[in-house]
């Protein structure tokens, strides 16, 4: 079982309706019944779906009078965003390396003259 912050976001998010869950609540706060209208699942299997979110610190859950809202708590987000950037930009940068060799072996290839030799 994960037990660091980034695995259980992952883990939580592995999953499509927990990650429709999250798209859907960066609109705004909304009850476990406005968020389980559109899914073809019982309010209880919903609410799994937000128990294991909330687990993960992904959302937290209000108390507003009879209304109980579940709220977004994007700043868990940032650990994943700064993870994923990490390995975009390494990945950007041995792509830019790759195209400059193959700029190099590109401009080569046209100096060299039909025969192939200079």
């Amino acid at each position: 079982m994960p037990t660091d912050q980034l695995s259980r976001t992952f883990a939580a998010l592995a999953d499509p309706t927990r990650r429709d869950l999250v798209a859907r609540l960066t609109l705004g706060d909304a009850t476990l019944t406005e968020l389980a209208e559109p899914y073809r699942m019982s309010l209880q299997a919903v609410s799994k779906h937000l128990s294991v979110l909330e687990r993960a610190g992904l959302v937290s859950r209000g108390k507003d009078a009879q209304r109980r809202p579940v709220h977004l708590q994007p700043s868990v987000l940032e650990p994943v965003t700064d993870w994923l950037e990490t390995y975009r930009r390494q990945a950007e940068e041995r792509y830019q390396r790759l195209d400059a060799v193959l700029a190099t072996l590109s401009d080569t290839r046209i100096d060299t003259p039909a025969g192939g030799t200079r």
